[in-house]
């Protein structure tokens, strides 16, 4: 039965507008500060008050004794009581020589303690301050001052002068503390100089910061809506969003198009503005030719155009470089290691292994059920018997661990196998420094997007066989890019397909209607009717009647009849996040039903409670966790405002500040699936998902699900999605590149 929340009379204050106050006092105690984050849990002694008040928000090197002027709202902790929740404060310049006094001594400023600060003091008195601000050098006539310490003081004062300047400068614009602290730390001392010139390099230069909060900013300080600055930072912002949709470049005329639109600009200006990104170099362009001549021009991110050019460097070096694993009779090593292998492999599984033998750089693709595992195993067994190194890699957690256990042999992620350093922010394989191996098989390589495409390559050592083995008719990379249908569309690299469906596969209701979807062919929709299946559809027209009946499913009628744990093993995918069969609704309904946890964390509109089943939606190095990988909430600790995340077996903090790294992932999108496989799929699929009703994504969602996929919603969806074989274009020019002679 699925269990339900009790109602928290806690909750019911939510509905209430708090109201804000202000406190003015000293900072008296600092009991909890991060520094990555400014997270801060400090007691400050009002003014006015007899008793010290307990406070909790976002501060850059907070340090006890300084004047301090909060503003926030007046919230119960269930364990430690009153707090107030301060959004935003200010920093309280004493005026009397005992504040000075105490101030500097507090440790605020590098190079000055308490007996310093004193025969600072002693010596300037009430011109302390201004001596530091415009006279620094004449701290040498302090004893004990030396011009080496002045330099120092001098550095540290600055650099606290400019993050007070700048917080207080941002604070009124809504933007908190820790975008502040960002801020500064990308900028330096002359943050709030570079801010109030153009506060569009905000949306430019620092992650999380969009062109609206810049935008918005810069109207308060009276940027004109057609300014230069504007034009330049929106068109960026629209280059960006459109790589964040898969594009690795854009046409000329059809970016133009859509900033003047947006931006409500001149053409002229949105053109002017293209050509200073460019000058800049924050944008390329160039002409794009194929066969049939000038096709159009492209305006590329910079790294993007980077990556592109270089895959194709690095994979034309690797395909013209000798074999280190050189079979002089092929036929005998493929009949020998045919001969090790427990199955009888179908003609296009020999053909595929055959072509491994003798080729530098192959392509593997093929449906369910084909033998992909079959022959990268046989591959394996014949270049381990030359005594070859074997490296295998996916670009996901799961299909790594999947890989392990079907090869038997150690795979890695790409990024655990290029060996990232979160230290230097970079991968330490690459071309000076490769992996060591005559062979490497990437699975899932549908997954691959043009970056991680390009690092690879890098790393790839000359005399390697590199094999990619995936499903070239799964929806493309979350990434920007179409990496694996590029380089078959270009001729440049052998390509295998695997076509046959084994027999034992063929008996799979789920296999069969994959298979069918693939063709053009509508799944068999009443296949299960009757009997026990592996494949369901049940059809529900209403958008709310289709969700209920999702929630119906993972929480009582699967596990019931299946017995599969409607946390772990059931997920349900969906094409689109917004509607009533949605992500974002049905995470909320599943959320509410399957975890009656009450111990939680807020970030906007999301709640993180206890157990709950979570998603990162970034790429974290640094972690070791990437787009895409689910966990499990194990820990909530509210008075520090973080929470920890087991993500299979290794457990990492995540402050309240980095939340928006996190989303329920009771439901997810079709697309934020690939490379996963679950014990049960539900997926809802009505005609309201018209948009992104394609074959690819109908396919994708089918073949995620291992023993058990129910598709709740119109016949006429399902119908629309198996016609619809032309999915959204993405702009990439690799194929044509690769294909050049």
């Amino acid at each position: 039965m699925p269990r339900t929340r009790p109602p928290a009379s806690a909750d019911l204050s939510l509905l209430a507008e708090p109201l804000r106050v202000e406190l003015e006092g000293s900072l008296e105690r600092v009991l909890f500060h991060n520094e990555e984050n400014g997270y801060t849990v400090l007691r400050l002694k009002p003014r006015d008050k007899p008793e010290s008040v307990t406070a909790v928000g976002v501060m850059h090197s907070p340090q006890v004794g300084v004047g301090l002027k909060i503003g926030g709202i007046w919230a119960e902790h269930p364990r430690f009581g009153r707090q107030l929740q301060f959004s935003s404060y200010e920093i309280l310049l004493p005026a009397t020589v005992e504040g000075i006094r105490h101030y500097l001594g507090s440790g605020l400023i590098r190079g000055i303690r308490r007996a310093l600060a004193g025969r600072i003091v002693d010596r300037f008195g009430e011109d302390t301050m201004r001596v530091l601000d415009e006279e620094p050098e004449r701290l040498t006539e302090v004893r004990g001052i030396t011009p080496r310490l002045v330099e120092a003081i001098s550095k540290s004062w600055e650099e606290h002068k400019s993050i007070r300047s700048l917080i207080m400068f941002l604070q009124p614009h809504d933007i908190s503390t820790s975008y502040a602290v960002r801020i500064f730390r990308h900028y330096g001392t002359e943050a709030l100089e570079v801010v109030r010139a153009n506060p569009y390099r905000l949306a430019m230069d620092i992650p999380g910061i969009g062109f609206a909060t810049a935008d918005m900013l810069a109207r308060k300080l009276g940027v004109e809506t057609d300014s230069p600055l504007r034009a330049e930072a929106g068109v960026l912002y629209n280059l960006r969003g459109l790589v964040d949709e898969g594009n690795v470049y854009y046409p000329l005329d059809k970016l133009l198009e859509k900033s003047v639109a947006d931006l409500d600009l001149p053409e002229d200006l949105a053109r002017e503005a293209v050509n200073r990104l460019r000058d800049t170099e924050r944008v390329v362009l160039e002409d794009l030719y194929d066969l049939r001549g000038f096709q159009h021009t492209g305006v590329y991110l910079a790294a993007g155009y980077h990556c592109e050019c270089g895959i194709v460097r690095y994979l034309r070096r690797i395909l013209h470089s000798p074999k280190a694993a050189r079979f002089e009779n092929a036929e005998e090593a493929l009949n020998a290691g045919l001969s090790r292998t427990p199955v009888e492999l179908a003609a296009g599984q020999i053909e595929a292994v055959r072509a491994s033998l003798r080729d530098k750089v192959l392509v593997i693709t093929g449906g369910p059920g084909t033998g992909k595992t079959t022959v990268i195993n046989t591959i394996i067994k014949i270049f381990s018997a030359r005594k070859g190194k074997v490296l295998l890699a996916a670009p996901t957690g799961r299909a790594a661990r999947r890989l392990s256990e079907t090869s038997g042999h150690e795979a890695r992620t790409i990024h655990r196998l290029l060996e990232y350093s979160p230290t230097d922010d970079m991968f330490i394989r690459d071309e000076d420094n490769p992996l060591a191996c005559s062979l490497l098989v990437v699975d899932e390589a549908s997954m691959l997007d043009n970056m991680l495409m390009y690092y690879l390559l890098k790393a790839v050592p000359l005399g390697a066989t590199l094999i990619f083995v995936g499903d070239a008719n799964q929806l493309p990379s979350v990434g920007a890019g179409n990496v694996l249908c590029d380089i078959m569309a270009s001729g440049a690299v052998p390509v295998v397909e695997l076509t046959e469906v084994f027999r034992q596969a063929a008996e799979s209701s789920i296999i069969m209607n994959a298979h069918l979807i693939n063709q053009g062919q509508a799944p068999l929709l009443g296949a299960g009717e009757g009997r026990l299946s592996d494949f369901y559809f049940i059809r529900q027209e209403d958008p709310e009647k289709c969700a209920d009946l999702v929630i119906e499913l993972v929480c009582a009628h699967i596990p019931r009849r299946f017995g599969f744990n409607p946390v772990d093993e059931v997920q349900v995918l969906t094409p689109m996040h917004k509607g009533s069969a949605g992500v974002t609704a049905l995470n909320a309904r599943l959320q509410q039903a399957l975890n009656r946890q009450t111990l939680f964390l807020k970030r906007g509109e999301r709640r993180y409670f206890l157990d709950d089943k979570v998603m990162q939606i970034k790429n974290n190095y640094e972690r070791g966790v990437y787009n895409g990988d689910i966990g499990r909430v194990c820990h909530v600790d509210v008075e520090e405002r973080e929470l920890t995340v087991r993500f299979e077996g290794n457990s990492f903090i995540y402050a309240q500040e980095e939340l928006d790294e996190l989303v329920p992932a009771y439901a997810i999108s079709v697309h934020k699936s690939q490379g996963s496989e679950y014990p049960a799929v539900v997926l809802p699929l009505l005609t309201q998902h018209y948009m992104l009703l394609q074959r690819n994504l109908l396919y994708t969602a089918v073949t995620r699900g291992k023993k058990l996929v129910v598709i709740v919603g119109s016949p006429k969806a399902v119908h629309m999605a198996v016609r619809n074989d032309k999915p959204h274009r993405r702009f990439t020019w690799l194929a044509e590149r690769l294909g050049e002679n």
